[in-house]
């Protein structure tokens, strides 16, 4: 039986590679051009000698152009990286989990509207359509999260409820009252939610609940596969982030293996994060991300520090644009224990292969003497709560050994209570790390 793969604009979705790669240079060197005329780039070009143009011949150009960081936003605060009259902008954004000076994200009308329409498009891929009912749990605010979801869903015809984050019995209530069929959240919080559902005196059968979103976290395979096997419905994983216009940078089509990046509205590059230098497709490195479409804000070559891989096999929906594999982490998020480098995901894929584990954990680093002492916390699940002692020391050894044999660190388990671990309403904090700051 043939599978209908559904498309939002086929023809763009599905362009040869030597039409993505004309769109890109032609991009490339208009947001270039749109660049010169922000303080921040300016300055920065002239350093670099670019005042034009005129050299770019092909794509491996982009080389030739200094990277942006989050910290160059920040310096650019409040209006330095703004490239139209403060009159045409409609909407100001700053990212999510920023302490100090935020950045900020300025956009005119038709910004928002290639946004949403790259949003609607990614909703497409995983199989929303018009006429769907989708309950909105994330943030609304100076985060993009909530309100880039929203006007994508509503390019399509979805009909939205905004119920934003938290508030977990209401959000239930509405659901089977509404008739929700696909939800946007956290995967932490999708798993909170099944609980509430469990605890509560409602049935799966109440619900229409068939697709979840989920994005603001990274998260593993066998966290997906965990929230599918409870809920019963599909997740489909989505990328982005407030600088480069919110959610829908890149997205599962319904084959779930990768996300498609949207080519003809980005260049995206992985790099070496140590040496900066260009990585092969199949390599893990840092994403760098151009935009190719936005005049209120040029976002050149910016370094967002998640670590993804390209996949060069084409998927079988037929897109040309290339995809992402699942990303694994953030260069900055890394954790440096004793000389080893960990990541939060190395630990949480072996937590989520045990049965028993409950849907909250937290990664504790702190000093003991001249060391550095991990600690997994952890809820079990209340079956496994109730049960003999001698099975819950069974699993706390057994996490201890395959944890200490994947990343040579040797970390205490703390197994907790079901609920006694604090809920996050939006990003889950997954690691405390209490180390004194040199």
């Amino acid at each position: 039986m043939s599978i209908e793969i559904p498309f939002w604009d086929k023809p763009v979705e599905t362009l040869d590679r030597k039409e993505i790669e004309e769109l890109q240079l032609i991009g490339l060197k208009k947001q270039v051009e749109h660049a010169l005329n922000t303080s921040f780039y300016s300055k920065r070009f002239k350093e670099y000698k670019i005042l034009g143009t005129e050299d770019f011949k092909t794509l491996s150009d982009i080389r030739r152009l200094p990277f942006t960081t989050k910290n160059d936003l920040r310096e650019a605060y409040p209006f330095g990286m703004l490239c139209v009259p403060k009159e045409d902008l409609v909407r100001i954004h700053a990212s999510s989990g920023t302490t100090g000076t935020p950045t900020i994200i300025y956009h005119n009308k038709k910004d928002l509207d290639m946004a949403s329409d790259t949003m609607a498009r990614s909703l497409v891929a995983a199989g929303c359509k018009k006429g769907d009912i989708v309950q909105n749990m994330m943030t609304y605010g100076l985060f993009t999260g909530g309100l880039g979801f929203h006007y994508g869903a509503e390019r399509i015809g979805m009909t939205v409820i905004p119920t934003s984050a938290g508030n977990t019995l209401r959000q239930i209530a509405f659901m089977k009252d509404f008739g929700t069929t696909v939800t946007h959240a956290t995967p932490s919080y999708l798993l909170h939610l099944h609980q509430a559902i469990e605890n509560s005196d409602y049935k799966r059968s109440d619900f229409k609940w068939r697709l979840a979103v989920t994005g603001a976290e990274p998260h593993s395979e066998e966290l997906r596969q965990k929230i599918q096997e409870k809920l019963g419905i599909e997740v489909y994983n989505c990328y982005g982030m407030s600088e480069l216009n919110g959610p829908g940078v890149a997205f599962e089509c319904i084959f779930r293996n990768g996300l498609h990046i949207w080519e003809d509205r980005y260049i995206f590059e992985i790099i070496d994060p140590d040496t900066l230098e260009p990585l092969p497709d199949g390599e893990i490195g840092e994403l760098v991300v151009t935009i190719l479409h936005r005049d209120s804000m040029p976002l050149i070559r910016y370094r967002t520090r998640d670590l993804t891989r390209v996949i060069p096999e084409p998927c079988p929906c037929g897109r040309t644009h290339r995809r992402l594999a699942r990303f694994t982490g953030r260069t900055d998020d890394m954790l440096i224990i004793n000389g080893v480098n960990v990541f939060p995901s190395q630990i949480e894929e072996v937590l989520l292969k045990k049965s028993g584990i409950g849907a909250n954990y937290l990664i504790l680093v702190e000093k003991a003497g001249l060391l550095d002492k991990l600690t997994v916390q952890t809820e079990v699940t209340p079956e496994l709560f109730a049960d003999d002692a001698r099975v819950l020391n069974a699993l706390r050894d057994s996490l201890q050994t395959e944890i200490s044999a994947l990343i040579s660190i040797h970390p205490k388990i703390e197994l907790k209570e079901p609920g006694s671990m604090p809920l996050a309403e939006g990003k889950a904090k997954r690691v405390d790390d209490r180390r004194p700051k040199s």
